[in-house]
């Protein structure tokens, strides 16, 4: 049996769940749903991580605001540059992030990889 992927992009979590969930019907192999950004690492998770940011003992503002694990100082400074960082941003109503920052990577059966690429397109996929 020959399989393809699907890599779909998608703005919300939602859209791409529905899509799984229409997927279903076809002869779907395998799938993940994951969040990616430009910069590395999962930097804060929980606020309770933090500890006292006044004597600085946390690893900068890309950390704390975008997620970053830097290894290089350089690019933890260039990613507190970003707009994103600060939060003062002109990005979408309410300053949500606009893009698709989503990924559905589906294994279907050969034979179903249009109508799969049909039900992501329909879901609202790039």
């Amino acid at each position: 049996m020959a399989e393809r992927a699907v890599l779909a992009y998608f703005n919300t979590p939602d859209q791409a769940k529905q899509a799984v969930e229409e997927m279903k019907s076809l002869r779907l192999i395998d799938y993940a749903i994951d969040r990616f950004d430009g910069y590395s690492g999962t930097g804060m998770q929980h606020l309770d991580q933090l500890g006292n940011t006044i004597d600085g003992s946390f690893r900068g503002l890309g950390f704390l605001t975008l997620g970053g694990d830097f290894d290089n100082p350089d690019a933890a400074i260039l990613a507190a540059a970003s707009v994103s960082a600060s939060g003062m941003s002109s990005g979408g109503p309410d300053n949500r992030v606009t893009g698709r920052d989503i990924l559905l990577t589906a294994i279907v059966d050969a034979e179903d990889y249009e109508e799969a690429t049909r039900i992501a397109q329909a879901a609202g996929a790039l």
